[in-house]
């Protein structure tokens, strides 16, 4: 019997071993994609205690909680700190088998020293070791530089300042790379609330006067040139649906002219909207050779009463199962056909769409990157071992797996640059089980390089970071 998650966790054969110790573990980290501050980071943030590192904001351990019977005061209440703590400690005990239960005993060891089991009788020691190492100075910065990050793309609308991130480019006594990913959801939103005040700004920021379609295009291709000077080489879209529906620009410009009066268009000409302002946007990144992320599939904000209490982004979100081969196949030949088909990383929230994902990926290829269309990894409720080992199994049995870009974080929280840890040992273990089963050539040269491209080099190459 194993040690509960001892140095080879998670690791079953001697091979695995070996590539996780000799070979991945000391990898450098590239966060390509996360919802952390950079204001925080510029500003060097110190928490108070355990709780605010450790659950403000994440929503993962809030749906945890809330599936374990955990009152609302003791998530995003008035509770205390030390009983937020409390209620979650004892939650954990109710969650063996999420990779939540996992991550939390990773996140207190890497960063606290924190050994013991989580558990309500372990609570006070593990309340007290873990706020002694914040308060001995245990900052922002200093959990990016112990988990050895080099880079961070952080998560950023269009109508953003990027203030922090320019305050950050000048500072000398910060080494790691924190850049802004352009995400112009709010930009596609023409049926949302507060659309034409978003506008409005953009239009401010742009210095355009946005009165059509024309201007409005100009604005975001304005915003993304400046993203580009800050250092942006990736965008990122939240599409709930992959839109298709090919209009021409004068009929979006005659839907985008009723949005801009307050009115609701139909879902045919959202789309519409959606489709001709995805194709521009595309087109652009692929002539300033950015790399474009597209997240479908999620079905967000499902609990009306919770949203309007708490808003987005607060644990209410699940699977979705909208199509994806078709409008998805059309939009990416709409841009390879006029040559502008930027690097593109692809996501499903729904793994029924693995292989859709894995097959279309052969068909777009090309000489800008190694790999340029990539499979995703594992995201969100697949980032477990279930859901990366069938994400990498997938990208293995369809395509080329020594191209994969690896793992990121996609999280709100500093202490789940762990998550890529967890990756790491998964990753070491599914190519030693290879070995094992005689299917993969026992060649450590051969391997260890895989490993070392799939952790750090793969990305280091695709985005251009120039990182050593």
């Amino acid at each position: 019997m194993k040690k509960f998650m001892d140095e080879n966790f998670m690791l079953s054969t001697k091979v695995a071993e070996d590539l996780y110790n000799n070979f991945a573990k000391d990898m450098p980290i590239i966060d390509y994609h996360c919802h952390i501050s950079p204001q925080e980071i510029c500003e060097n943030k110190k928490f108070k205690n355990i709780t605010e590192v450790w659950l403000y904001g994440d929503h993962y351990k809030w749906r945890l909680m809330r599936s374990s019977g955990v009152d609302e005061k003791y998530i995003t209440g008035d509770s205390s700190d030390y009983d937020k703590f409390l209620a979650y400690v004892k939650a954990i005990e109710t969650a063996i088998g999420n990779p939540l239960y996992h991550w939390s005993h990773l996140e207190l060891q890497r960063y606290f020293g924190v050994y013991e089991v989580i558990n309500e009788k372990n609570a006070s020691v593990i309340w007290e070791k873990a706020n002694k190492a914040l308060n001995d100075g245990l900052t922002v910065r200093e959990i990016i530089k112990n988990s050895n990050v080099k880079a961070i793309c952080t998560t950023d609308d269009p109508i953003d300042s990027l203030e922090y991130h320019l305050k950050l480019k000048e500072d000398t006594s910060f080494d790691v790379k924190v850049l802004p990913a352009f995400r112009p959801d709010k930009a596609l939103g023409i049926n949302k609330d507060g659309y034409t005040d978003w506008v409005s700004k953009l239009a401010e920021v742009s210095k355009k006067d946005i009165k059509d379609y024309g201007a409005f295009l100009e604005a975001l291709d304005s915003r993304i040139e400046f993203f580009h000077s800050v250092g942006g080489r990736v965008s990122d879209h939240a599409l709930d649906y992959v839109p298709y529906i090919e209009a021409s620009k004068e009929e979006v410009d005659a839907i985008f002219k009723k949005a801009l009066k307050g009115e609701k268009v139909s879902f045919e000409d959202e789309t519409k909207f959606r489709t001709f302002t995805m194709k521009f946007l595309g087109k652009k990144y692929a002539s300033l050779g950015w790399a474009m992320e597209l997240h479908m599939n999620a079905k967000r904000d499902n609990n009306g009463r919770m949203y309007n209490k708490l808003g987005p982004d607060t644990g209410f979100d699940s699977v979705n199962d909208n199509e994806v081969a078709g409008p998805l196949s059309r939009f990416l030949d709409s841009l390879e056909k006029e040559g502008s088909l930027p690097k593109t990383i692809i996501y499903s929230l729904n793994p029924n769409d693995n292989f859709v994902i894995g097959t279309l990926l052969g068909c777009f290829q090309g000489t800008e990157a190694f790999g340029k269309i990539q499979f995703g990894a594992a995201w969100w409720f697949n980032d477990h071992r279930d859901g990366m080992v069938e994400q990498m199994e997938t990208l293995a049995n369809l395509g080329a797996f020594s191209t994969f870009i690896g793992m990121l974080t996609d999280s709100r929280s500093f202490l789940s640059y762990t998550r890529h840890e967890y990756f790491r040992r998964i990753l070491c273990d599914l190519i030693g089980k290879w070995v094992e089963n005689g299917e993969v050539p026992n060649d450590m040269e051969l391997l260890g390089r895989i490993t070392k491209d799939i952790c750090f080099n793969n990305a280091n190459n695709y985005f251009g970071m120039g990182l050593k």
